[in-house]
């Protein structure tokens, strides 16, 4: 027995030691990639709208691999112009979702910051407390109104945190470099992020009035402040793909979505918001914005380039952290 026993923690002791391996080769191959994608020095044509997947399949060109890797990653980062990174959670999500993607980043040397917007992570805000766009993204806009003037970031918003960069957008268009919708409600003027969601939940006003989710924070006479999924439909709406793990955390760390902010119409101008570079990351697994729903945004709203991410669902940042990854240091590495 005591032998059973012994060989069966040797194996589990083994299968730990290869899980760690493999992680470390992980994170090895993402920042060899990040170093080769510089001597690459791959960049957008101007009649290219769509760039698929990541470059891993692309051949290395130069002799350099003797180069020690501090030497190449320093000259990797030289080519970088803006290294700050704002990342944006969406609805009901917080700082919290991102921590697979700020680590693989600065790793690479690079520079992520992670927000929570208002009510959302340790923002403790009532979603009864806050109806606007302005008010769920002030956290975001306060962050921008403090850079110094010469200071530019790049945005990555998810989801519904896609509104809110668009949002910035048209208000500090010269301190955002470049901005990153991740499977993100890229809507253009004078919609509402909920519109992109309606394949899903029926229409804004359906939703409105028949939804099983809705929170009433002020009562029942007055509309709905918010709402919040059952765990179950989350599951399928969000989480098809990503891993057990990060669904729990998920599950005790997610937030109600504040509704005010989400059935806003943007107001976006060719001035300020049409003048941003942008790019869109589509998820092709995604169950809460089908492939379809996000096909169209980008042909309604055209980005600069267009990114796929093959088996994610709506959370990226857990179940494709690593194709992420390689996708965002692309972008920044774009003139």
């Amino acid at each position: 027995m005591g032998g059973k026993m012994e060989s069966r923690s040797k194996r589990m002791e083994r299968s730990k030691r290869r899980s760690l391996v493999e992680e470390e080769l992980l994170h090895r191959q993402a920042l060899s990639m990040a170093i080769q994608q510089h001597h690459l020095s791959q960049r957008f044509e101007g009649s290219m709208s769509r760039r698929i997947g990541s470059t891993s399949s692309r051949r290395r060109t130069d002799t350099s691999e003797s180069a020690p890797i501090s030497k190449q990653l320093s000259e990797f980062l030289e080519s970088i112009k803006t290294k700050k990174f704002i990342l944006v959670h969406g609805e009901g999500f917080g700082a919290w979702c991102w921590y697979k993607t700020i680590a693989l980043l600065e790793e690479t040397g690079l520079l992520p910051t992670a927000i929570d917007l208002t009510g959302s992570g340790i923002d403790l805000t009532d979603t009864k407390n806050f109806a606007t766009l302005a008010e769920y993204s002030k956290p975001l806009i306060d962050y921008l109104g403090n850079l110094p003037e010469d200071e530019k970031v790049i945005f990555v918003g998810h989801s519904v945190g896609g509104a809110c960069v668009s949002y910035a957008l048209e208000l500090f268009p010269q301190k955002i470099a470049k901005a990153v919708f991740v499977c993100a409600t890229m809507i253009s003027d004078g919609q509402r992020p909920f519109d992109v969601f309606a394949e899903e939940l029926g229409s804004a006003e359906l939703f409105m009035k028949e939804s099983k989710f809705l929170i009433y924070g002020n009562g029942k006479e007055n509309p709905p402040t918010g709402f919040v999924f059952e765990k179950e439909q989350m599951h399928g709406l969000y989480f098809n793909q990503s891993p057990a793990k990060d669904v729990a955390l998920a599950m005790v760390s997610m937030r109600p979505i504040p509704l005010g902010p989400i059935m806003e119409k943007l107001s976006l101008t060719p001035e300020k918001y049409g003048t941003s570079h942008r790019f869109y990351v589509q998820t092709l697994d995604d169950h809460a914005l089908s492939p379809d729903v996000q096909e169209k945004l980008v042909r309604e709203n055209p980005p600069e380039g267009v990114f796929n991410i093959k088996g994610s669902d709506h959370c990226p940042f857990f179940s494709k952290p690593q194709s992420l990854h390689k996708i965002l240091v692309e972008i920044a590495q774009i003139p």
